[in-house]
């Protein structure tokens, strides 16, 4: 497992699936600009000028919405994962 460092993230991206109404499904299609992914390591956060720890807003486990292109793409083992900045999470889902 890769453990990040400052206020990056390591995600896994859900694939997103549509469905037709004659059953079809459409894998790519129409994709939105954003991504759904799963947080799977937390760096320690961030710090100030001061040397203030900031903690990161998000958790291991959250569902997190990012941008379509951000993040480096790694292999880790037979997974591959993306490796963000905490800012790229555009919100948490509840």
């Amino acid at each position: 497992m890769l453990k990040p460092i400052g206020d990056r993230l390591v995600v896994t991206l859900e694939e997103a699936k549509e469905q037709t109404v004659g059953g079809f499904v459409l894998a790519g299609a129409g994709q939105a600009q954003t991504r759904t992914a799963q947080v799977l390591a937390v760096g320690e956060g961030s710090r100030t000028l001061n040397g203030d720890l900031i903690e990161p807003a998000v958790k291991v486990g959250d569902r997190v919405i990012v941008d379509q292109h951000v993040g480096i793409e790694v292999t880790d083992g037979d997974d591959k994962v993306l490796v963000i900045r905490e800012a790229d999470v555009i919100a948490v889902l509840v």
